[in-house]
C-alpha cells in the first residue's frame, strides 16, 4: 500500500497520534528487553549450566549485562544519519524487524555451557543493532509528527513507554524465569511482529529527504572503533586485575582507553573536513542544541550507575535484612524503587506539557536541582533504613529526572534543521547511552574504593567470631569486593558462593547456620559498603548541579522552524503565524 493509501485509509486519526502510539511502543519493547534481562540473569545461567562468578566465567556475564548498551551506543550516530539519507520510517521499520529477529534467536539458543552464552550474547548484539534504529529515529519521528507547541508533551509520554517497559519487565521476567529461562525472551517478540506490522501499514515518511548524500565511511570507522575501545576498557576496568580489586593498572585497559580516545579525536579532526559528515559538528552552534546535550550527557553520568547500585544496596543488604531470601531479592528490589518510575510518570508528561508553552530551561534546570537535593539527601540514609523516607526520596529523584528528560529532549529536536533530525536524534541518544555506561564504571569505581578499604577487616572479623576457621577468613579476606557485589545483584547468597561445599561441611551446624543466613552478609557488607555509597552520592550531587548549569545556559527558547518562518516574513514585511504544524506568514 502506498503512502497515500495509508494516509486515506487513517484520515479520521491525527497522524501525530499514530506515529506517538507506535515510537512508544518501539521504546517500550526496548525497556522490557532491558529489565527482563536483568531479572533472569540467575535463570539463564542456571538453565545454560554456566556459574558466573567461577574463575574465567565473569566475562560472560559482564557482556550479558553491557553488550547491549554498547553496541546501542555504537550504532545510534550512524543510524540517525543513515535515516536522514534514506528515510526515518523506514529504519524504524527495519529497526523492529531487526529487534524481533534477534529476541526469536535468542530463545532458539542451542547446547549448554559457554557456547550457549556465546549465542546468547551475539543474538542480544542483534537485537542491539534494531534497538539503535529505533532509539535513534523514535525523537525525529515525534519531532517530525507533532507542532512546536506540542513537542514536550510527546516526549514526555514516549519516556514513559521505557519505564513502564521496565517495569512490567521485572515483573514479567520474574515470572517466566521460574517457568523457563527461554520464555523471558519471548517476551518482546508479539511487540517486535505487531510494532512492525504497525509501523509498516500506518507510519510514512514526512520528512524532506536531501538527494545525493554521501555515507561518511571512514568516519563511520573511527567512531565506531574509538567508541568500542573506549567503552571496553572502561568496562574491564570494573574486573579485577592482579592483587587489585579494579583493572586500572591493566595495560589492555589503559591501551584500550588511550587508543580509543585518540580514534575519537582523530574522527573529530576529520568530520570537520568532509561534505557529508557522520557526526554534524555545524550543529553545536546551536547554543540549545550544545547545552541540552551537555546536560543530558551529566543527568545520565549521575543516574545510569546510581541504579545499578541501589539494587545492590536493596539485594544485598536491606532486603535479606528484613527477612527477604536472596533468591527472592530481585523482583522486590524492582517493587521497592517504585516510587521513582511514579515520580517519573507524574513529571515527565507534566512538565513536558508545560514547557511546550514556558520553555524548557526552568522546568529542566529546577529538575535537575531536584535531584541534586535528593542525592545529597540520600548521604544521611543508613544502611538498614525506613522504607517510606527512602521511598519519598525515590519519588523526588523521579520527580526530578522526569521534569528535566522530556523538556530537555524536545528543546534539543526543536533548536536543529528538519533535514537533520535523524542524526540530531542519533546524536542526543549517543551522548545519552554512553554517558549511562561510562556511569556504571564510574559509580562502580566509587563503590568498590570504598569496599577495599574495610570489607577485609570486616569480612575477617565476622567469619571469626561466627567460628569459621582462622586460615578460611584470611581467604575470604582477600576476595575481590567486585565478587561480593555481582553475587549480590545476581540474587545469590555469597557466602554460599565464596565457601566451598566441602569447607562448609567441616563446620559445626550453628556456624553453618550462621554464615549461612539472611542476616551475616548484609551486616558485614553495610558499613564498607555505605562508605563507597556515600563517595558515589558526593559525585551525583556534583554532576547534577553541572546538569542544572548547562541546562541553564541553554538560553531563551528557540525553535528552528519558527526562527527561519520569522527571518523569512521579515525580509518580506509580513507578521508570522503558527497553526498547527504549519508555520505560514499571516494571512496566507
Amino acid at each position: 500500500m502506498t503512502a497515500t493509501g495509508r494516509q486515506r485509509r487513517l484520515a479520521h486519526i491525527d497522524y501525530k497520534w499514530i506515529a506517538l502510539s507506535n515510537t512508544t511502543l518501539g521504546i517500550l519493547m526496548a525497556g522490557l528487553n532491558a529489565s527482563v534481562l536483568l531479572i533472569s540473569l540467575p535463570a539463564i545461567f542456571r538453565g545454560i549450566g554456566v556459574d558466573p562468578l567461577a574463575p574465567g566465567e565473569s566475562d560472560y556475564m559482564l557482556w550479558m549485562l553491557v553488550g547491549y548498551t554498547l553496541v546501542t551506543a555504537t550504532l545510534l550516530v550512524t543510524a540517525g544519519r543513515v535515516s536522514d539519507m534514506y528515510g526515518r520510517v523506514r529504519l524504524y521499520n527495519a529497526g523492529f524487524a531487526i529487534f524481533t529477529l534477534g529476541s526469536i534467536m535468542c530463545f532458539f539458543v542451542q547446547g549448554q555451557g559457554n557456547g550457549a552464552a556465546l549465542q546468547i550474547i551475539l543474538f542480544r548484539v542483534i537485537q542491539a543493532v534494531g534497538g539503535a534504529f529505533l532509539m535513534a529515529n523514535s525523537a525525529a519521528i515525534l519531532t517530525d509528527a507533532f507542532p512546536p507547541e506540542q513537542r514536550g508533551f510527546a516526549m514526555g509520554v514516549n519516556q514513559i513507554g521505557v519505564l513502564a517497559g521496565m517495569f512490567v519487565g521485572l515483573l514479567v521476567g520474574g515470572v517466566l524465569a521460574a517457568i523457563d529461562w527461554r520464555a523471558v525472551f519471548l517476551v518482546s517478540v508479539p511487540f517486535g511482529i505487531f510494532g512492525t506490522v504497525w509501523a509498516y501499514l500506518m507510519l510514512h515518511e514526512t520528512a524532506t529527504i536531501r538527494k545525493h548524500q554521501r555515507l561518511d565511511i571512514p568516519g563511520n570507522v573511527l567512531f565506531a572503533l574509538g567508541l568500542v575501545l573506549v567503552l571496553v576498557g572502561f568496562t574491564y576496568a570494573i574486573q579485577p586485575y592482579g592483587n587489585s580489586s579494579m583493572g586500572w593498572g591493566n595495560p589492555w585497559v589503559i591501551g584500550e582507553v588511550g587508543g580509543g580516545a585518540l580514534l575519537l579525536v582523530l574522527f573529530v579532526i576529520m568530520e570537520g573536513r568532509v561534505q557529508d559528515p557522520m557526526f554534524r559538528l555545524e550543529l553545536f552552534r546551536i547554543r540549545m542544541f550544545t547545552a541540552g546535550n551537555i546536560a543530558g550527557f551529566f543527568s545520565s553520568l549521575a543516574r545510569g550507575g546510581l541504579q545499578f547500585i541501589l539494587i545492590v544496596w536493596l539485594q544485598g543488604i536491606w532486603l535479606p535484612l528484613h527477612g527477604i531470601a536472596f533468591q527472592d531479592a530481585p523482583l522486590w528490589a524492582a517493587i521497592c524503587v517504585l516510587p521513582m518510575t511514579v515520580g517519573f510518570l507524574i513529571a515527565g508528561p507534566l512538565c513536558g506539557r508545560l514547557s511546550d508553552r514556558f520553555g524548557a530551561r526552568y522546568f529542566s534546570t529546577g529538575g535537575m536541582l531536584l535531584s541534586a537535593v535528593a542525592f545529597a539527601v540520600f548521604l544521611l540514609v543508613p544502611a538498614d533504613f525506613e522504607y517510606l523516607p527512602f521511598g519519598l526520596l525515590l519519588l523526588a529523584l523521579g520527580i526530578g529526572q522526569g521534569s528535566f528528560a522530556a523538556p530537555n529532549t524536545a528543546s534539543i529536536m526543536n533548536a536543529v534543521p528538519p533535514e537533520h533530525r535523524g542524526a540530531s536524534s542519533g546524536m542526543r541518544a549517543t551522548f545519552q547511552n554512553v554517558a549511562q555506561s561510562l556511569s556504571m564504571t564510574l559509580i562502580f569505581t566509587l563503590v568498590i574504593a570504598g569496599l577495599s578499604g574495610r570489607l577485609p577487616g570486616a569480612m575477617y572479623s565476622h567469619l571469626t567470631a561466627a567460628g569459621a576457621p582462622g586460615d578460611l577468613a584470611t581467604k575470604l579476606s582477600g576476595i575481590p569486593p567486585s565478587g561480593a557485589l555481582f553475587a549480590a545483584f545476581l540474587g545469590y547468597n555469597p557466602m554460599a558462593t565464596l565457601i566451598p561445599a566441602n569447607v562448609l561441611a567441616t563446620m559445626s551446624s550453628s556456624t553453618q547456620t550462621t554464615i549461612l543466613s539472611n542476616s551475616f552478609f548484609p551486616q558485614l557488607l553495610a558499613g564498607p559498603f555505605l562508605d563507597g555509597l556515600r563517595i558515589a552520592f558526593m559525585v551525583c550531587v556534583v554532576l547534577s548541579i553541572a546538569a542544572a548549569a548547562a541546562s541553564w545556559m541553554r538560553g531563551r527558547r528557540y525553535i528552528h522552524d519558527l526562527e527561519v518562518a520569522s527571518a523569512q516574513a521579515d525580509s518580506l514585511g509580513e507578521p508570522v503565524a503558527v497553526e498547527g504544524s504549519a508555520i505560514m506568514p499571516a494571512g496566507e
